[in-house]
């Protein structure tokens, strides 16, 4: 939050080349720069018609002026470099010093310009994922209008026609610049009740996002097509990613956005939620069943709800076991079984840090203080108040908590278990294994196999 500077009336001087002159004013918005990691609390409307605004995290919302009505925001299509976790940055592509972008909230009917000013090496533009508006406010370079040269600002105006979920990206270069990192987040709140939107108490947005960086380098490989190394929540990998922390029976909404190049299927433990929203708008209640694991497929938005009514810590996660690690390559050998320990001592002698992995599995690398190259992640990391969590990418913790405050988002730190709730040793003698009878049959099952002759016989 140190870093966010506010809106005012007579900001910065016009920027040279304004692609939409009918727009008739004497300055442009000041860009807002954040360059914060933390996930800032949420941006209370201060003008315009009043919302109940989200959260995103490890992110923050976009403030904004109102000029005759409209509102008006600035966004900045720049370099960043973006801390992924503590210690591991990347250069990347984003907006307004980050990647993703701000979080951009306004109100259904509300009209909308949104001045972006391009500070990359080449041309670029914004698509407005999702919206519905005039289709030369659409964003795609070279059937829309024409691309924003490096150097220049452009203007989108339109009205936000219906409230949802919605993103935003380039249509320029899509390839690399999405690789790179330039996206964000989009929420049109209804403009009164609703019948199939519901009032909560925290709302919560973030991207999926994934990307190629070698162990050692900072830029991400823009050419990679499907075999991602780092799996992230809006360019945060954990335990970089923050928990998000909520009272108990607090309604919860949380939005998620899928900019990677596959599908993702987001569980939360503990808990069972209903879909109530996706890029097409809110979900008639008829239409909605319990779930606690739902896929967003690529390019979809996906809105959840539930009744944060259990305690605890609970795990929130992609259900796919790869996209919970960091920096994993691809072409590691399976060596589980294997017993190389004769081995270890022969090659000590010539490299004294070697060490045994994977011969009984994975988890010992979580514990392994075993040294990585610079600039990247361990694969299996974080640390609970039990030990290691052996988890990384696209993971983090949902927390409920009787004791937090409506409107705060702080950490409460490790949940402190009730008396004979946490699971333990058992100490006394075990159970002799009850086996079923072994069955018998008169007569032996017919396992003849008969190779297929074109049509003849069998097969």
């Amino acid at each position: 939050m140190s870093n966010r500077r506010q809106f005012f009336a007579g900001a910065a001087s016009a920027v040279a080349g304004l692609a939409v002159s009918r727009v008739a004013m004497a300055a442009l918005p000041e860009p807002v720069i954040q360059s914060s990691v933390d996930t800032a609390p949420p941006l209370v409307p201060n003008s315009g018609r009043p919302y109940n605004p989200v959260v995103t995290l490890n992110g923050w919302s976009l403030p904004w002026r109102m000029n005759n009505g409209v509102k008006e925001f600035h966004l900045v299509a720049e370099p960043v470099v973006r801390e992924m976790s503590p210690g591991f940055k990347v250069n990347m592509w984003g907006y307004n010093g980050q990647s993703p972008g701000p979080t951009i909230e306004v109100v259904e009917g509300d009209r909308v310009r949104i001045f972006v000013t391009n500070r990359l090496p080449e041309h670029t533009t914004i698509h407005w994922h999702g919206q519905r508006l005039p289709n030369g406010m659409d964003g795609v370079a070279g059937i829309n209008q024409p691309a924003i040269p490096a150097g220049k600002t452009f203007v989108y105006e339109f009205e936000a026609r219906r409230p949802g979920t919605f993103m935003y990206h380039p249509h320029a270069d899509e390839m690399v610049q999405m690789a790179m990192g330039m996206m964000g987040f989009w929420v049109t709140h209804p403009k009164g009740k609703h019948p199939h939107i519901n009032e909560v108490d925290r709302d919560f947005c973030f991207l999926l996002n994934a990307f190629d960086v070698e162990p050692g380098s900072k830029t991400p490989k823009v050419a990679t097509m499907t075999d991602f190394n780092i799996w992230s929540w809006n360019s945060r990998i954990f335990p970089g990613i923050d928990t998000l922390n909520v009272r108990l029976n607090d309604r919860v909404r949380i939005r998620v956005g899928n900019l990677t190049m596959t599908n993702h299927p987001i569980h939360l433990h503990g808990h069972e939620f209903l879909v109530t929203g996706t890029d097409g708008g809110p979900t008639p209640p008829s239409t909605r069943w319990y779930e606690v694991t739902t896929d967003v497929a690529v390019g979809q938005m996906r809105q959840i709800e539930l009744i944060a009514d259990e305690e605890g810590d609970w795990a929130f996660h992609c259900h796919k076991s790869h996209h919970t690690m960091n920096a994993m390559g691809h072409d590691v050998p399976t060596m589980i079984g294997v017993d190389h320990r004769g081995l270890v001592n022969k090659i000590q002698r010539v490299a004294p840090d070697y060490m045994v992995m994977g011969e009984r599995g994975m988890a010992d690398m979580g514990e392994m203080q075993m040294p990585i190259p610079d600039n990247t992640a361990p694969m299996m990391t974080g640390t609970g108040q039990f030990g290691p969590i052996e988890m990384g990418g696209m993971f983090s913790v949902f927390k409920v908590r009787k004791d937090q405050k409506p409107g705060d988002y702080k950490d409460p730190g490790p949940y402190k278990h009730p008396s004979g709730t946490v699971a333990y040793e058992w100490s006394g003698a075990a159970p002799a294994p009850s086996r079923a009878s072994q069955a018998t049959s008169a007569a032996p099952a017919d396992a003849t196999a008969v190779k297929p002759n074109g049509h003849k016989g069998r097969h």
